[in-house]
C-alpha cells in the first residue's frame, strides 16, 4: 500500500533540491485543464504503457494525485508498485486541496 504524503510534505520536497516526480492520475483533459508544476499524466489502465517511457528509474520518488475524491491516485499507485517502482506516495487532498490552500498550478494560457 502507497504511504500518504501531506500537502505541506509535498510542497516542500517540491521546493527542494531533487523535487520528486508528480503524476496526475486523471484523464487527459482534466489535465490539460489544470495541474501541479511539473507534473506529468498517466491514467489508470495506461501504467503499463506509460511510466516505463516516462519515468524509467524505477527508485525515483514518485507522488500520485487525482482531484481528492477519487480512486485514481491509489490505483495508479498501486499499479507502479506492481511495476516495481520503490518509493511511491499519495498526495490524499489531490489537486482540489492544493487549489483551495492558494497553491500555484500550470494551466494553458488564454487563446492557447
Amino acid at each position: 500500500m502507497p504511504t500518504p504524503i501531506t500537502r505541506t510534505d509535498l510542497r516542500l520536497e517540491m521546493e527542494g533540491s531533487e523535487p520528486p516526480v508528480l503524476v496526475e492520475a486523471l484523464g487527459a483533459a482534466y489535465f490539460a485543464d489544470a495541474h501541479l508544476s511539473g507534473a506529468i499524466n498517466i491514467p489508470p489502465g495506461q501504467v503499463d504503457r506509460l511510466a516505463p517511457v516516462l519515468i524509467p528509474d524505477r527508485d525515483a520518488r514518485i507522488v500520485v494525485y487525482c482531484s481528492g475524491r477519487c480512486d485514481s491516485s491509489r490505483i495508479v499507485a498501486r499499479e507502479l508498485e506492481g511495476l516495481c517502482y520503490s518509493d511511491v506516495r499519495v498526495y490524499e487532498g489531490g489537486k482540489e486541496d492544493w487549489v483551495e490552500h492558494g497553491l500555484p498550478v500550470d494551466r494553458p494560457a488564454n487563446g492557447a
